[in-house]
Parts: structure tokens; sequence; C-alpha cells
């Protein structure tokens, strides 16, 4: 873990798409440090730099040189990686964008490094900083609805809706070479099944493009999936529903909870109460305060020895349940998740 500090913090955002340029924004309103930013694309580089008013240099190599204690990787999944290794070379602490990779290579490369140089690291998964599934998950803690025998997670929204002012057929999200499709862009509900549930020792899966939409990735997925304690999951991901959709339903001895995104409720039936309680959202919550308690939290990491929730050891364990979902796709039969048990 990272050791208390005075001094400023110096951070690189690498990578300036609509994820990169909203931790722009955040580290620059938490006034977390020092900020300097780069992109391969000069527009939006230009764009950076004009907006937030930060040192945008035209060469990594000129990044490096400024010599950042924390990088945050925002390009595309496919060199998260690569690039994520160059900066623990030289000591970087990571703030990565899910998923961790979109293969396994290079990977153990990664976590050897971390470990070698102990750097603090943090994945982003910001949906574990909804208020909704923090009180799913302290639900769970609590015993609410005792040992949880199933899980459903579903999400979908229609890909060119994402980011409606760029071609969606341009996106890493579209290109398999990037690391696009549904599995490993929706990872969110992999890892806070997971976040919840536990350990994943089997898994099933069906997916392909099932739509029309001008990309060589998989649109659609479900899958079937076996948790280490028992407990099966359902797990639904798809680029094609024209209203978003994003839910979870966990089913336990004593009890059901429900999560609904769009709602903004979390509701709880107890056996025990024989009705059902609910939760909202605060007042005034809007999704980017996920993205600021991502990043603060990113923060009190490195200031404060807070302990990471959600690192690239864990994020290298999700990634291995997208992978094979992947080949269960391609083969039709069951992967065994290694070193699972039960």
């Amino acid at each position: 873990m990272a050791a208390r500090r005075e001094t400023p913090l110096r951070f690189a955002v690498i990578g300036c798409g609509s994820i990169g340029q909203r931790h722009v924004r955040n580290l620059v309103a938490l006034d977390a440090g020092e900020v300097v930013a780069f992109d391969v694309r000069e527009d939006r580089r230009r764009d950076v730099a004009s907006r937030f008013g930060i040192e945008v240099p035209d060469r990594l190599d000129e990044v490096w040189r400024r010599g950042p204690d924390a990088v945050v990787v925002a390009v595309p999944p496919h060199a998260h990686v690569p690039l994520a290794l160059q900066a623990a070379a030289r000591g970087c602490h990571l703030f990565i964008e899910k998923p961790l990779s979109d293969r396994w290579d290079g990977t153990e490369e990664l976590l050897d490094a971390v470990r070698a140089r102990g750097l603090v690291t943090l994945v982003g998964c910001n949906m574990r900083f909804h208020p909704g599934l923090v009180t799913v998950k302290k639900l769970l803690e609590d015993g609410a609805i005792g040992r949880v025998v199933a899980g459903r997670a579903e999400v979908g929204q229609y890909l060119p809706d994402w980011r409606p002012a760029e071609d969606y057929r341009q996106a890493y999200s579209a290109r398999r070479d990037q690391g696009g499709g549904v599995i490993l862009d929706a990872i969110h509900e992999l890892d806070y099944l997971r976040w919840m549930l536990g350990d994943v020792g089997e898994i099933a899966c069906f997916s392909g493009r099932l739509g029309r939409l001008e990309i060589d990735t998989e649109d659609t997925a479900a899958m079937l999936l076996r948790f280490t304690s028992g407990a099966i999951g359902e797990v639904h991901l798809d680029y094609l529903q024209r209203a978003y959709s994003r839910t979870c339903h966990l089913i336990g001895e004593e009890g059901t909870i429900r999560w609904d995104y769009s709602a903004g409720e979390v509701r709880c039936y107890t056996a025990s109460e024989r009705r059902w309680r609910s939760w909202a959202n605060p007042a005034g919550w809007e999704p980017n305060h996920m993205y600021i308690d991502e990043i603060r939290h990113f923060v009190e990491c490195l200031t404060r020895d807070a302990h990471p929730a959600a690192d690239v050891f864990e994020a290298a364990q999700v990634l291995k349940i997208a992978l094979a979902a992947k080949t269960s796709a391609r083969s039709g039969g069951v992967v065994r998740l290694e070193g699972s048990q039960g």
C-alpha cells in the first residue's frame, strides 16, 4: 500500500475518449493534484486542453518525462495491459478502466510487476460505487435474505445511443481487434455478482451478433454460472435494447432482493417481516457521482492507505470469467474455471 503523503500527486490520464475525459474532469473537480493527459488523436488532445486547461503533450514519451505518480489507463481494452506495463515499469500506480484486458496474454506479467513494485491499483468497476448496489451488498452482509441460492443480472442498451455524438461503428465496442463486444464491455455484471456471491466455478454461455448493428463483435450474450458456494447465476447482456435496462435479482432462503437502476430503487422482502422494504438513491444523485466516488477512493488508496475496492488481482479473476464465457460460446460446452471448487 502507498504511504501517506502531503505533496501533490501527479496524474496522467492516457486516453481522452468519453471515459478519459470524465476522469480528467473529476480529477480536476476534486483538486486531486496535477493532471496531464494524452491521446493519439490530435482532435481529442485539443479538446481536452481547451475544456480543462491542463497540459496535453503530443507524444507519450513526454508524459513519461513528467514523472507521473499515477496513471489512468483509459484506452481501448486491447491496449490496457501493454500501456499499464509501461507505467508499472516506471513505478506508476495504476487506475485501469474495465475490463482489465481483452485477453490473458500479458496479464500475469502485469500482476507480477504490480506485486514486485508494491503498486496501488484500481480497476474501473464504477458500479461498485452505485448506492443501490452498495445497499444490496450491505443487505447480503447483514444476512437479510439468508443464504443466496440464485442470482440474476441483466443490462442492455442500444449501442448507437451510448455516445450519440460519435459513430458507434468506429468505437472500440464495435471492434473485435480492440477488445469490444458486449461480454467484455458489460463486464460490470460479472464483477458485481462475483463481489456479492463469491467465486465462479463453472460457466456456460451462448452469444452472437443477433441484431443488425454494423459491428464484428457479439451484441448479445446469455450466461449460466455456478458459484463455488453452490448458488446459480444468470446473466444477460446486450447492445440492442432500445430502452436502457439494468437490474439485479437475488434469491435467498429467507428473502429476495431486487435492484432496478432506472427506477433508482432497491427492494427487499424478508420472510421474518413478510413485507417489502425499499431504499431509493440519495436525493440529487446522478451517475457521475459513481465516478467521482471511484476517483476519490483511488486518491484515498494513494494517500491514506485505503484498501482498493477492486484491484488488478480482483479484476484478473473477473477477466477469467469473461474469457471462459467466450470459450464456452465458441465450444458450446461448460467451462470449468481453473482453481475453482465445488
